[in-house]
């Protein structure tokens, strides 16, 4: 089942239970996917591309809760990490710390990186592997102390 399909199936679940705020965030991604299709210029996407847009909105979500927090929006922040939890819910599952530290070992090997300044290849090499499954942030993180 498709990402499209699942969001259509679950708007009119969330729309027989009433649950408008869950409605309005699985509209808002609906509309990411199409207008990314739109622009891509291909009707279904790809699982890449849509795990692309996903995590495009989650992050704008986690930045916007930043804010709202550094701005003392209590009312806001409580929106906010209720869509971040309802965007989470159609990412695919996180990689654990553990499984993160294996996979950069390999891409270190892969790529022959053996110090701090081989830290743009080794990222270069390891984001597509670990999209929308980890942070990149966590992965720079990581990277770093292997490489160190």
């Amino acid at each position: 089942m498709s990402l499209l399909d699942r969001l259509n199936d679950d708007m009119k679940q969330a729309m027989k239970n009433k649950e408008k705020e869950k409605l309005s965030v699985l509209r808002m991604l609906k509309a990411a996917l199409q207008n990314e299709a739109i622009k891509l210029g291909k009707s279904p996407l790809s699982e890449d591309e849509e795990l692309t847009v996903l995590s495009r909105e989650l992050k704008q979500r986690k930045d916007s809760l930043q804010e709202f927090e550094n701005a003392g929006r209590s009312d806001l922040v409580e929106k906010t990490k209720t869509e971040i939890n309802i965007v989470q819910s159609y990412m695919p599952q996180p990689l654990t710390e553990d499984e993160l530290r294996e996979l950069i070992q390999q891409t270190i090997k892969e790529v022959g990186a053996s110090s701090k300044a081989d830290m743009g290849k080794v990222m270069g090499a390891i984001m597509p592997k670990v999209k929308g499954k980890a942070d990149g942030s966590l992965v720079n993180k990581l990277v770093q102390q292997q490489l160190s």
